[in-house]
């Protein structure tokens, strides 16, 4: 599962940058004021990633109990 997490972390770092480089001045208007396209990409990005971590924090945490569950339930 840590190498999925690298691979996901690596991939989000790769496609932040390919944003800053390709998107340049470009935005849009919200509401009154005028927002950046990579800025808003880039804040998207990084609720993924956070998502991505607390998705493995949790998986983590379910694989101690697991264990943990099982060594207590071990007849030695």
């Amino acid at each position: 599962m840590t190498t999925k997490l690298i691979c996901a972390m690596a991939a989000y770092g790769v496609l932040a940058l390919m944003a800053g480089w390709t998107l340049g001045d470009a935005a849009v208007m919200v509401g009154q004021s005028s927002v950046e396209l990579r800025v808003a990409v880039w804040i998207l990005l990084g609720g993924f990633a956070l998502k991505t971590l607390i998705a493995w924090g949790r998986y983590r945490a379910e694989a101690n109990e697991d264990a943990a569950r099982e060594s207590e339930n071990d007849p030695r």
